[in-house]
């Protein structure tokens, strides 16, 4: 099979930050494979961009790809053709297995390698994010076992922005009593999720044995909230739309309930806790990858709010 390689300089932020960028690869038929890379641990901030194509990329599609990356507008980007190679195969070199607690993260490259007492999961590189490469991603896992090994226990459970479904697969077996939703604003990540649910032998729907899957913004669907109020609420997506969302994902979240949020860099933490705090949410865990921040709130019950006595 014949396909095309793409290369562009970027810096570590914009690599980052691809999550935020990558609605537009949606247009693409077929969307690229993408891979960021550090070229020299001695220059942490220099990355490069490989874009794997089934066909030569034409100049719109680079013009686009040189405007996710910013710091690329002035180079030239290098445009290999790739002989009798998988492009597929290509794209995910370089992607090791995550194994964060009790989950092994791994593309089809590694199904020899996953630990006998893991909980696993296959997760192709491709169209969504949330391979369990990414900090963020990963962090949301260590977080999710940490609750788990702490006694937790969720009856009602919503992955907002799911991307790849990894969280919301993740979640769902760690709690396999509870009705678990997830939903993304991107239709492309949706159609991925369903496919690993798929490959991964997760039962989708919307009865209790099932994830149900749905497309929105925010908590926009009429399904979202006619299922809330949930004890869990788990949120990867970025500073800005959490920051927004807050009165809402808290609304939506039970009194003592508890919020996972992720996809904000260590320096929005203050402001992001704090746009939760207004809504009477506690910083009540926190673990931090690189330079990101994964946070752990729990709902206070409102001053109107009784416990239920007991018999």
């Amino acid at each position: 099979m014949t396909s095309w390689k793409l290369s562009l300089p970027c810096t570590r932020a914009e690599a980052e930050a691809l999550k935020g960028d990558i609605a537009p690869l949606a247009l693409l038929e077929p969307p690229p494979a993408l891979m960021t890379s550090e070229i020299d641990p001695a220059v942490p901030d220099d990355w490069r961009l490989d874009a794997y194509f089934e066909s030569k990329p034409d100049a719109n599609t680079v013009a686009m790809l040189k405007r996710l990356f910013p710091s690329a507008a002035h180079a030239e980007p290098v445009v290999e053709r790739l002989r009798d190679e998988d492009w597929v195969t290509l794209s995910q070199q370089g992607l090791e297995p995550i194994q964060e607690g009790r989950f092994f993260v791994h593309t089809p490259r590694h199904r020899d390698s996953i630990p006998a007492d893991a909980i696993a999961f296959e997760i192709d590189a491709g169209r969504a994010f949330g391979t369990g490469q990414h900090e963020t991603t990963a962090g949301c896992l260590a977080m999710l076992d940490r609750l788990k090994a702490s006694g937790r226990r969720y009856r009602a459970i919503a992955d907002i922005g799911t991307g790849t479904g990894l969280l919301a697969f993740a979640a769902r077996s760690l709690w396999p009593r509870a009705r678990v939703i997830a939903s993304d604003i991107d239709p492309v990540a949706i159609e991925v999720a369903r496919e690993n649910a798929q490959l991964n032998d997760i039962a989708l729907g919307q009865g209790r044995s099932g994830v149900a899957l749905v497309t929105a913004a925010g908590l926009a669907h009429r399904e979202l909230k006619r299922r809330a109020p949930y004890d869990l609420l788990i949120a990867n997506i970025l500073a800005k739309p959490l920051i927004d969302l807050a009165p809402a994902f808290a609304a939506a979240t039970a009194p003592g309930g508890t919020l996972i949020l992720a996809g904000l860099l260590q320096a929005q933490a203050d402001d992001v806790a704090t746009a939760y705090r207004r809504q009477r949410c506690r910083l009540a865990g926190r673990i931090d990858r690189g330079d990101w921040a994964i946070l752990r709130l729990q709902r206070r019950p409102s001053p109107a709010h009784k416990p239920a006595s007991r018999a």
